[in-house]
């Protein structure tokens, strides 16, 4: 009986470890969130700037490759009027795999906002995820947002944010495109922690993931006018795409710091519908 006792508080069971490990892992979340969000810098920080810019002169190619590019112009040099060129849309099928996409990927963001301490933004996307998966057919329609429940976006690289670790210094990564140390290492870690990955055996797993990044990709289709501005008819679309980059992602982790009303978004024209 002392031999049994001696063992038992010795070597705690399996279920007492995943316990302890569980309350560990709660007390560094909330110690971090506790440290407070990092300052958001002012400045541009980009000291590999001349490889930047090579990894962006790939980008280019890369997207013109994949029919991207500036307007198709006239023999003489003048672009063809807008009404007389058909405007990019995406197809039917697109949007749905988009949304099917799209609502796969809706369980990453919850993990990332009851990791920030944001059990409201949490309860938001579950309701939409929930709303999405039944009525929406398994994510083709998005009737949570049609019925005034948006999706509340957010990553590791917020979450990062949130736990106060600095922005580090501007990327620009080779297929993905602008990006800053910390989100950089946030992509990496929202790979690893999705939940399609546990949930789905492989290689069902990374088909359900590859729907998530169809549904990224549709980005480029719809807002394609202004990526193109931006590409192919800037005086310097490297440092034209990393301010837009830098402004619009200092302005989301802004406004997840503070009340939302106390902000007007400044790209609500730029890339609103």
């Amino acid at each position: 009986m002392m031999n049994l006792l001696i063992k038992r508080m010795s070597f705690p069971d399996s279920n007492s470890r995943k316990r302890s490990a569980c309350v560990t892992a709660l007390l560094v979340v909330c110690g971090l969130s506790a440290c407070g969000p990092a300052q958001i810098p002012s400045e541009i920080n980009d000291p590999n700037e001349v490889a930047n810019r090579r990894v962006h002169e790939f980008n280019k190619s890369l997207d013109q490759a994949l029919g991207g590019g500036p307007g198709e112009a006239s023999e003489d040099g003048i672009e063809a009027p807008e009404d007389e060129s058909p405007a990019k849309e995406a197809s039917p099928l697109l949007i749905a795999v988009s949304n099917f996409g799209t609502n796969l990927d809706t369980p990453r963001k919850i993990v990332n906002s009851l990791l920030q301490l944001r059990p409201g933004d949490a309860a938001h996307n579950t309701m939409r995820f929930g709303i999405n998966s039944t009525i929406g057919v398994l994510g083709l329609m998005d009737v949570a947002g049609a019925g005034g429940l948006p999706e509340i976006d957010t990553d590791f690289g917020e979450t990062l944010h949130v736990w106060g670790v600095g922005e580090g210094s501007y990327q620009e990564l080779p297929v993905v495109g602008p990006s800053t140390q910390r989100d950089t290492v946030g992509s990496v870690v929202d790979f690893a922690i999705n939940p399609l990955w546990y949930v789905f055996p492989w290689p069902e797993n990374l088909l359900a993931n590859g729907f998530t990044w169809v549904a990224e990709g549709t980005d480029r289709i719809r807002y394609g006018d202004t990526v193109e501005s931006i590409l192919y008819e800037s005086e310097d679309s490297y440092a034209q795409s990393r301010l837009i980059y830098l402004q619009n992602r200092r302005f989301e982790l802004r406004r997840g710091d503070v009340a939302e009303e106390d902000y007007i978004d400044p790209y609500e024209e730029l890339f609103g519908d």
